[in-house]
């Protein structure tokens, strides 16, 4: 990766990081203790089955040592920023999709650093990256995740006018951000993009549909409502690869593990346009039902 895009990498992160902090408002919290089960579904997605299945396709596809542990990086990454608009684009609930992707953020100071050990102990062991550490990772996500994400949380609740002015041009510009971090990575490391394409592609690309899926499946087994299920189904589906970007060419030095990370970036895209595709035809369906038969059992 070129040494100027090394250099823009954290603080390009750590902006599209604060865009995600300052969407957080008090209904947010609120929201934890009136719909706690669509919380815990949507945290259970992404911090239990997302890794799990991550590993599981891994072995499944006999991903090469370095692309099976970079599939790891990227289910150790939070929701995207994105996902929130996928979920009111698929007529879902954009409010629990910010709550989910908040905490994700935030709780990636703990739940990263746990996986991606374990993946660069299952799959690379010894042959890991020499600036592996636990505690570089730490580091890493604390300044360039954490702290952006509690700053623009902050200044929403201290500054909430002004923070609603630049919510939307900031989220622009962390979109053009997230798109400037794939294609320049994507540039950087073509060469071991396209040899390990056939592979770790098909991989990638079902990881993100099964992650939909058991986003669905975790509203179903919750019980909660159709619009909270496709919001978990974003949250699980879309991810914040350009987190993964960030530690596999900067604190672990090591670029080919970032390509998993590029690939995901780029066909959750599609993944996200069949899920909006489900939400509208979900939703159409609902609207035509009876009441009873538009929501989950248990569903005020």
């Amino acid at each position: 990766m070129p040494d100027v895009v090394q250099t823009l990498l954290p603080a390009a992160l750590a902006i599209i990081m604060f865009a995600v902090g300052i969407t957080l408002v008090p209904a947010d919290f609120t929201r934890l203790v009136a719909r706690p089960k669509a919380v815990i579904a949507g945290l259970l997605g992404q911090v239990v089955v997302l890794p799990a299945a991550a590993w599981a396709l891994a072995v499944a596809w006999r991903l090469s040592p370095e692309m099976a542990a970079g599939l790891m990086i990227v289910a150790a990454c939070p929701g995207g920023a994105s996902s929130a608009l996928i979920a009111h684009l698929a007529r879902g609930s954009a409010a629990l999709s910010v709550t989910l992707t908040v905490l994700t953020s935030l709780a990636a100071l703990v739940t990263m650093p746990l996986v991606v050990q374990a993946g660069i102990g299952l799959f690379l062991g010894e042959a890991g990256p020499a600036q592996f550490s636990v505690g570089g990772i730490v580091r890493g996500v604390f300044v360039i995740a954490t702290v952006p994400v509690a700053a623009g949380m902050l200044l929403r609740a201290r500054r909430p006018t002004l923070m609603a002015r630049i919510e939307r041009p900031l989220g622009r510009v962390a979109t053009a951000l997230f798109v400037a971090i794939v294609v320049a990575t994507f540039v950087g490391q073509r060469e071991s993009l396209v040899a390990n394409l056939p592979t770790v592609g098909p991989a990638a690309a079902t990881l993100n549909a099964l992650m939909m899926a058991a986003g669905i499946a975790l509203g179903r087994a919750f019980a909660v409502g159709r619009r909270d299920a496709i919001a978990i189904a974003a949250d699980c589906g879309m991810h914040n690869a350009a987190l993964g970007i960030f530690v596999a060419t900067t604190v672990f030095q090591a670029p080919v593990l970032a390509v998993p990370s590029v690939v995901y970036a780029l066909l959750m895209n599609v993944g996200a346009v069949g899920l909006i595709a489900f939400g509208l035809r979900w939703t159409r369906a609902a609207s035509g039902a009876a009441p009873s038969t538009t929501r989950f059992a248990g569903t005020p």
